[in-house]
C-alpha cells in the first residue's frame, strides 16, 4: 500500500516538485495551500506523512503544527518543516516546536528522498 503524504506549500513551482518527487516514490499525494485546507485534509484523508510549509496562508505552519500535536487523532504523525528559514538556530528551534524533521529549501532532492523514505519506513 502506498502512503499518503499531504503537502502544505503556498507555492505552485515548490508544491510541484515536492508531488513529483513523491509521486515517483509511490506516495499518493494529497495538497493544501493554508492552513485551513490542510486541516480538512488532515481530518479527510489521514495521511502518513505531512510536509508543511512554515509560512503559509491562514496562520503559518507553526499554527497548524500546534493544532495538530493537540488532537489526539494526530499522535505521532510525522511532521517535517519544509521552509526557506535557513539562517543559524531555525533547524533547531522548528525541531524544538514539534517537527519531527526540517528540509531547507532549495531541497537537496538525494537527502529529501532519504529523509521521507526514512519517516515513512521503506528503503
Amino acid at each position: 500500500m502506498n502512503p499518503t503524504t499531504l503537502v502544505v506549500e503556498d507555492h505552485p513551482i515548490n508544491r510541484r516538485l515536492l508531488r513529483d518527487l513523491l509521486e515517483w516514490r509511490g506516495h499518493d499525494v494529497v495538497e493544501a495551500v493554508g492552513v485551513d485546507d490542510a486541516w480538512d485534509a488532515l481530518v479527510a484523508r489521514a495521511p502518513d506523512l505531512v510536509l508543511l510549509d512554515i509560512q503559509i496562508p491562514g496562520g503559518g505552519g507553526d499554527h497548524l503544527l500546534t493544532r495538530m500535536r493537540a488532537d489526539p487523532r494526530m499522535m505521532g504523525l510525522p511532521v517535517v518543516a519544509v521552509t526557506a528559514q535557513s539562517m543559524p538556530g531555525d533547524r533547531e528551534r522548528l525541531l524544538a516546536r514539534g517537527f519531527d524533521a526540517y528540509v531547507s529549501k532549495p531541497i537537496d532532492t538525494r537527502a529529501f528522498i532519504q529523509l521521507v523514505d526514512g519517516l515513512v519506513g521503506r528503503s
